[in-house]
C-alpha cells in the first residue's frame, strides 16, 4: 500500500473512530458484561479497520453496530462452547458444595424482554436504546429500510402483547378506568 494512502486512511479512521468507540462501547454495555464488552470493542475496532474501506460515510455507526452485533455473536459462541466444556469438566470432578445463584427480581418488562424471540428483542434494543431509525436499523442487520420497518411494528405488537399478558401496560399507554367516552 501507498505510504501517502496509508497516511490518508489512518487519518479518516482517527476521525470516525471516537463516534464508533462511543456508540459501540454504549451498544455493547447493554448487551453483555463488561469484559466481554471490552475484548468485543477491541475486536470490531480490529474488523472495522481492516474492512474501513466498506463502511458506508453516511451510516457509519450503524454499519460499526453491524460488525459488533457479529463479534458479540462469536463472543457468545466461545462463551457456551466454554461452558459446556466446564459442565463437562463439572460431571466428572463435581466440587463438593455449590452455592446456589440469587434471585433476581422480577420486572415486568424484564420478563416481557425475555419472552420474546432474541431477534424482536435485539430490533426493540436498536430501537429504544440505540436510538436508531428503522434506515439505520436495516444497516446493522443487512436489511432494507422496509423490511426493517415491518420487523420493528410488528417486534412492538409483541411487546405490548407481553407486557397486557403480564397485567403490565406500556408506558404510553394509561388506565381508562373511570375516565368518560
Amino acid at each position: 500500500m501507498d505510504p501517502v494512502n496509508s497516511d490518508d486512511r489512518r487519518l479518516r479512521f482517527e476521525a470516525a473512530a471516537p463516534a464508533v468507540i462511543d456508540a459501540v462501547r454504549r451498544f455493547l454495555a447493554r448487551r453483555t458484561d463488561p469484559a466481554t464488552a471490552d475484548d468485543v470493542l477491541q475486536e470490531t475496532l480490529l474488523v472495522c479497520w481492516r474492512r474501513f474501506d466498506e463502511m458506508p460515510a453516511e451510516a457509519v455507526v450503524p454499519w460499526a453496530y453491524g460488525v459488533a452485533r457479529n463479534c458479540l455473536a462469536n463472543a457468545e459462541r466461545s462463551r457456551r462452547r466454554q461452558g459446556r466444556l466446564l459442565a463437562r469438566i463439572w460431571r466428572l470432578d463435581r466440587p463438593a458444595a455449590v452455592s446456589a445463584a440469587p434471585d433476581l427480581p422480577d420486572h415486568d418488562l424484564t420478563t416481557a424482554m425475555g419472552s420474546l424471540r432474541a431477534e424482536d428483542a435485539e430490533l426493540l434494543r436498536l430501537w429504544a436504546w440505540e436510538e436508531l431509525s428503522p434506515s439505520e436499523i436495516a444497516v446493522v442487520l443487512g436489511v432494507s429500510a422496509n423490511a426493517a420497518s415491518i420487523r420493528l411494528h410488528r417486534a412492538r405488537q409483541r411487546l405490548r402483547d407481553e407486557l397486557r399478558k403480564a397485567g403490565a401496560t406500556a408506558g404510553h399507554e394509561e388506565s381508562t378506568e373511570g375516565s368518560r367516552p
